[in-house]
């Protein structure tokens, strides 16, 4: 195991800069994901680890050893490709062992070696066939036994499930995970599925643009997104992202909504234009009832145990999302109701959190004897 430290990592390709100035530690035997939509420099950063590019400035370093200008094969990291990278002409077993023939180790320890990880992989009963005879799961089985058997310091997965079918990828995910409590290995994944993301880190690199955007576990980075790409990147259905108005009392009225405001207990913010960022599932729909919040059902999303309810508040778009039956209706009218805890608030220029509390006004209030 080896921990990797990134320190002002750029990356160019002419005058068009792909990374900037990135810093990130990574812990020995962690497990991290990097997160973000295509051409974020996600797949740049993991190939500038392994040494398939070179970094125009700054430096990595593995287990305390500068890597940058080291060879692929003499970092210690072992890479997962979307595409599998098999030699077709070869056996599931030469296909595993291929990198200790190379290094020169006996045809028996091989072959002991090869049938140790195809069994960790469930690939044991598959050693004779060939890639062109196995399931896209099957195949990534092999490119991962090839990996591991290589004992490395470092996994390497680029995007390896995103050619497999749906129920395929959730097997691999929990596949993956078992195999790196197994082994320990540090391993750096990069996808631009959140799902997957969330299902696998240990910490959630999230990037945009070339630039971390926040680091932290699964539950951090939904729970209190560091900004307001973060706030609509994460979370599926994504988070509702309003922008208005704090008044003297704390309360948030949307700037196309002249109706009841939202209270929220963020005096410290008053006047200030802010947008607020509400997850569909914090959401509760009630019986219209004066005072309260009213928005008009456009159309229900049935996804089976849990349904998405489209709302038209004022103009305004609103997710909320129901795990149980509902009787509402395109045209229907339904009452709000937004928690106060359950609100974020992002400033409209910079898109950064706004810190303190979002219930401040409450909890003050409720601590006077």
């Amino acid at each position: 195991m080896a921990n990797i430290s990134i320190r002002q990592v750029e990356k160019s390709y002419g005058k068009t800069e792909i990374v900037h100035g990135l810093d990130l530690e990574i812990a020995s035997g962690e497990f991290v994901v990097i997160l973000g939509p295509s051409g974020c420099g996600k797949s740049t950063l993991l190939r500038m680890i392994a040494g398939l590019e070179t970094i125009t400035g700054g430096e990595i370093a593995i287990d305390g050893e500068v890597v940058n200008d080291l060879e692929p094969r003499e970092r210690g990291c072992a890479m997962v490709f979307q595409n599998y990278a098999l030699y077709p002409h070869m056996s599931v077993a030469d296909n595993i062992g291929y990198a200790l023939k190379v290094s020169g180790v006996g045809k028996e320890a091989r072959r002991a070696q090869v049938e140790e990880m195809a069994k960790a992989v469930g690939l044991d009963a598959y050693l004779d066939r060939r890639p062109g005879q196995l399931s896209g799961g099957q195949r990534q089985r092999v490119a991962m036994a090839r990996a591991m058997i290589r004992k490395p310091k470092v996994f390497l997965f680029d995007e390896p499930l995103s050619n497999l079918d749906a129920q395929l990828r959730v097997q691999m995910r929990a596949e993956i995970r078992k195999l790196h409590r197994q082994l320990g290995t540090t391993s750096v994944f990069v996808t631009h599925d959140q799902a997957e993301a969330m299902t696998l880190a240990d910490r959630l690199v999230v990037m945009r643009a070339g630039k971390v955007e926040q680091v932290g576990t699964p539950a951090e980075v939904y729970g209190r997104p560091a900004s307001r790409f973060v706030a609509g990147f994460i979370g599926s259905p994504p988070m509702n992202l309003i922008e208005g108005a704090i008044d003297t009392d704390g309360a948030f009225t949307p700037t196309l909504q002249h109706g009841s405001a939202l209270p929220l207990g963020r005096t410290d913010l008053a006047g200030k234009t802010v947008l607020l960022g509400l997850r569909p599932e914090a959401l509760r729909l009630t019986a219209p009832v004066a005072g309260t919040p009213l928005a008009t059902v456009d159309f229900v999303e049935e996804l089976g145990a849990s349904r998405v309810l489209h709302l038209d508040w004022a103009g305004q778009v609103l997710s909320v999302l129901q795990t149980e039956p509902t009787t509402l209706a395109p045209g229907d009218i339904a009452g709000v109701e937004v928690p106060p805890e359950a609100a974020h608030l992002f400033a409209t220029d910079t898109g950064e959190r706004l810190r303190g509390s979002a219930n401040r006004a409450k909890r003050e209030a409720e601590a006077v004897p």
